[in-house]
């Protein structure tokens, strides 16, 4: 059988803590090993159970002072019962924004949640070209969005006299329900199901927005594309989300998609292409310019007896850097353009420069076994 640790060890306390530095320690220990955030990690939800077990004994003065007299052999023993200690149920946005009084209120008696009922985030997509992230553009979204219904003002009711209190909560939105978890009784609090957590219910619904409070409504969003923005950046818009009665509307998500490039592909602030050219401006060399992001001419210079798959860059004229200064690069790819078809005089011409350039079949051979030689080496 395992031994115990001691509680006060568990919590990284002294045993002259007092109440707040147990509620401190257990705060920070419960936020590291909380299972939502170590799924799957059986290690964390057993030292999440052995925190829990260590501050319900710690923070009760009565089982406290008698863990201090006898530690784990309690002559009238475990003060949990002989099913042992199960744990109690911790929301993990509780641990971070709820406050501590909010996480123990039903472990220990007490309180009920006041977070505030908040209207569901709203997501929407919009393309936007290299172009146009280059130069930062301010753009124009048309989106329909959800807005307070203007004939009942966002209440749902077709007339104020048909909003009445819920009795089923008594217009608090809330009900609490009790479950016992080992020697505590844990309160469980939640929206009211007939009210939907408003504390109102209507009595006859408005006509033109069914009683939701809220209506479609053609909008008009005006955005600067942030500088370096990459693809699938989210831009957030607070509070013009999904309204809600008696409540914080949600927030607004915009993601920007980037369309694809002709023939630029992006790696972060890098531009990469593939330059498809023709065997004789591979061997004599050739200038090429083609239309660029940033509005003026790219000019990719080819050097004589440039070889497939060789790379060239051209540094500064890639995207901006989302953070700071300069540019990033370009990098392009050369590939040897293969006509699909060729006319007589073409052919012609191939058959004379391969008799002048062309490798007979026992020196491709060696070529061949050479090639492989290097790679055994």
């Amino acid at each position: 059988m395992v031994e115990k640790r001691d509680y006060y060890e568990v919590l990284g306390v002294s045993k002259d803590a007092s109440d707040g530095d147990l509620k401190k320690a257990f705060r920070s220990l419960a936020r590291k090993y909380h299972p939502d955030k170590n799924p799957d990690d059986p290690e964390s939800e057993k030292m999440f159970k052995e925190v829990q077990e260590a501050y319900a004994v710690l923070s009760n003065p009565d089982q406290r002072r008698q863990y201090d007299m006898f530690g784990h052999d309690s002559p009238s023993g475990s003060p949990f019962g002989p099913g042992g200690f199960e744990g109690v149920n911790i929301n993990l946005d509780d641990l971070f924004s709820g406050g501590f009084e909010s996480i123990f209120s039903g472990m220990f008696g007490g309180g009920r949640s006041s977070r505030a009922r908040r209207g569901n985030d709203v997501l929407i997509r919009h393309s936007i070209t290299l172009e146009q992230i280059f130069s930062e553009e301010e753009i124009e979204i048309n989106a329909k969005l959800s807005a307070n219904c203007d004939s009942c003002g966002g209440s749902g009711a077709e007339s104020p006299d048909d909003v009445q209190k819920c009795s089923t909560c008594d217009g608090q939105g809330r009900i609490v329900q009790q479950a016992r978890v080992g020697p505590f009784v844990q309160q469980v609090v939640s929206d009211c199901p007939d009210c939907g957590g408003r504390g109102k219910v209507i009595r006859n619904r408005c006509k033109d927005c069914k009683g939701s409070g809220s209506v479609e409504k053609e909008k008009t969003l005006r955005i600067k594309i942030p500088k370096g923005t990459e693809d699938g950046l989210r831009l957030r818009q607070r509070g013009m989300g999904q309204p809600i009665v008696n409540g914080q509307s949600g927030d607004l998500y915009i993601q920007l998609d980037t369309t694809p490039h002709p023939w630029f592909e992006r790696d972060g602030p890098d531009l990469i292409m593939a330059l498809p050219i023709g065997f004789p401006e591979m061997m004599l060399g050739t200038r090429i310019e083609l239309p660029h992001v940033d509005g003026e001419m790219l000019t990719i210079d080819v050097p004589k007896g440039s070889k497939p798959s060789e790379t060239l860059l051209i540094r500064g004229r890639g995207m901006p850097y989302r953070r700071g200064r300069g540019r990033g690069d370009v990098t392009v790819l050369l590939k040897l353009h293969v006509p699909s078809k060729i006319d007589k005089k073409m052919r012609n011409t191939l058959e004379s420069m391969t008799e002048k350039f062309g490798l007979p079949t026992d020196a491709i051979e060696e070529s061949v076994r050479r090639e492989a030689d290097n790679r055994r080496n």
